[in-house]
């Protein structure tokens, strides 16, 4: 590789082609989900070494009220080699392009891990009353890469958003996995990753199966049966839900891009739907993205189940990671979302902790208004 990187425009054929050849890309990084954002504008952007592709990202551009500027936002991406010693030659032509294109700053969020904790360590971490937070507990796994890519950004001029800042778009910075691999890198049998869960999800899911749940795939017109449910867990558990026509946009646009990418699964209780969820694959890496229960039949545990169901179809398709995204770093039993660090720590699986989200002000002054009309609007 030459050590001068241009980058330019790319067709959607050219980006889904380098996302094809490459197992860690997220789902944010693929060409279908500009289609997905659509009050975004969407373009694909390519790192050229000469003639040949060596990296790509999606960027979604934020236009300024009554102006025509942006802000150019690549979330978790993009994918270029984010370890290389010398950074700038990957974002200095990166922000030179997008400067071009009108944009006011940019915001990417590097996919790049910096500690991992397992499950054991968490669970005795909420258990110790004297730690509040995730990062105040010593990693099980700390990479040194990461915190050095971290030290090149701001050495280039970027700096990390805060994780309690009010963008709207911001991706989270805590994550949980499920590993579907062994250390060497071997997948994992269905009876592996199930012991390593804890008594309680293993007991849930054994309690389903013989409440005869069933859980099966779903097609577009389910789509309206997911949502009903989806609605109904966003009023239980006080958030704002997104429209049906903003899952039927998605499916259209992920599974037009690849008939795997995008699965509906449907848990149904003599004929009642208990639990709906969506799992994205891209690669070797498997997201639980949406997530719904009914209130009633709780207790056949259709949400295990059908979490079971999705792990064991990302194990089969070959997936290394199944994502169960979000969390946050909370460890205060007095805040609501301990709980759901709870629920994903009984997979068995680990927190994972990524650089976070970083910002380069091309004209400050548009930069800081345009964070603070977020804000508001938050």
């Amino acid at each position: 590789m030459t050590s001068s990187l241009e980058v330019r425009t790319i067709s959607t054929a050219e980006h889904l082609a380098f996302v094809e050849g490459r197992d860690t890309v997220s789902f944010l990084q693929t060409p279908a989900w500009a289609q997905v954002k659509a009050e975004w504008r969407g373009e694909s952007v390519g790192w050229f070494a000469g003639g040949e592709l060596v990296g790509a990202g999606l960027v979604l551009y934020r236009k300024v009220p009554k102006l025509d500027r942006y802000l150019a936002y690549l979330p978790e991406g993009p994918a270029i080699d984010w370890y290389d010693d010398d950074l700038a030659r990957w974002l200095d032509p990166l922000t030179r392009h997008l400067k071009g294109q009108g944009a006011f700053g940019v915001r990417m969020g590097p996919p790049v891990v910096t500690r991992r904790w397992h499950a054991p360590t968490i669970k005795a971490a909420i258990a110790d009353s004297a730690l509040r937070t995730l990062g105040e507990v010593p990693a099980d796994e700390n990479d040194p890469r990461g915190h050095a890519v971290a030290e090149r950004l701001s050495a280039l001029g970027w700096s990390e958003v805060p994780t309690t800042g009010g963008f709207s778009a911001g991706q989270p910075k805590y994550n949980f996995w499920v590993p579907l691999t062994d250390a060497e890198g071997a997948p994992l049998a269905e009876d592996a990753v199930l012991k390593n869960m804890n008594q309680l999800w293993r007991r849930n899911i054994k309690k389903a199966t013989k409440a005869g749940v069933e859980v099966t795939r779903g097609a577009r017109e389910d789509l309206e049966d997911f949502h009903r449910v989806y609605a109904e867990t966003a009023e239980r558990d006080h958030f704002t839900p997104r429209p049906l026509a903003y899952f039927q946009t998605m499916w259209d646009a992920m599974t037009a891009e690849d008939p795997d990418r995008l699965v509906l699964y449907l848990a149904h209780h003599e004929g009642d739907l208990v639990a709906a969820t969506t799992l994205v694959r891209v690669g070797t890496h498997a997201w639980y993205s949406y997530g719904a229960s009914t209130t009633a039949k709780r207790d056949v545990r259709g949400s295990n189940a059908v979490q079971w169901q999705m792990m064991r179809d990302a194990l089969a398709a070959g997936a290394e990671v199944y994502d169960m995204r979000g969390i946050t770093d909370t460890l205060d039993p007095d805040d609501s979302h301990v709980g759901l660090i709870q629920f994903k720590a009984g997979t068995g699986g680990q927190a994972v902790e990524y650089l976070g989200e970083w910002d380069l002000p091309i004209n400050r002054l548009l930069h800081k208004g345009f964070l603070t009309y977020m804000r508001r609007r938050g």
